[in-house]
């Protein structure tokens, strides 16, 4: 019997990187043409927020609300814990994130996404990454494009771009919005890394951007008048 030392991290994965992406594939043939309404969705976000508009950014919160509950049922609930069984302990997470934006949204006058900055800019640089780059992700590793992780559908991105709006927000209860983001993208950057995938600096980096994002935001709400 070999020693434990001699273990590697990737000995622990109960399915292969071929498994993994699979399961993308899988949703993007079950889901399309949801596809469409997804990516515009995160675009008239996006274009809320650079706007910051007072009018229609109340629907923001619900909107991310529906689209986190989606994607814990759709992806992390129904395919994604069939060879991953820490998922059953994850998804539920996704939920309380839908009810936290909801909560935060309404409660004690809501969000207003019209926070400027460097907060802001990393927050529209996040958005950028989770919405557009993202789905261009397989040409760039070397993947089949049906294998492409769309906002809305999948969790990567779907936590990365709400990561850059809630940068652009502010609220009494904004703070509570960002640790099962932060939380999920350190948990897949860890899969990743463990497939051996490059890919796994990517969410790495958004938890990275992300924090700097809110160590700025503290320590200019902490300054001095």
């Amino acid at each position: 019997m070999s020693e434990w030392w001699s273990y590697r991290p990737q000995d622990f994965l109960l399915f292969s990187p071929r498994a993994y992406w699979r399961l993308f594939e899988l949703q993007n043939e079950a889901l399309w043409p949801l596809h469409l309404p997804m990516l515009a969705v995160a675009a008239a976000i996006l274009v809320l927020v650079l706007r910051r508009s007072s009018s229609y950014a109340s629907a923001i919160p619900p909107l991310l609300a529906a689209i986190w509950l989606f994607v814990g049922w759709s992806f992390l609930w129904s395919r994604y814990a069939a060879i991953n069984w820490a998922i059953d302990y994850v998804a539920p997470l996704f939920l309380l994130e839908a009810a936290l934006l909801l909560i935060a949204g309404t409660a004690w006058g809501g969000l207003a996404f019209d926070r400027g900055g460097v907060p802001r800019g990393i927050g529209l640089l996040l958005a950028f990454l989770g919405v557009v780059a993202y789905p261009l992700l397989p040409a760039v590793f070397g993947r089949a494009w049906p294998e492409a992780e769309i906002f809305g559908l999948a969790p990567d991105p779907t936590a990365i771009a709400t990561l850059g709006f809630l940068l652009a927000a502010r609220g009494r209860l904004l703070g509570l919005l960002f640790p099962i983001p932060l939380l999920w993208l350190l948990f897949s950057a860890a899969t990743l890394g463990t497939m051996g995938e490059t890919q796994a600096w990517l969410p790495l980096l958004s938890v990275l951007l992300a924090l700097a994002g809110l160590f700025r935001f503290a320590a200019v709400t902490s300054a001095p008048e």
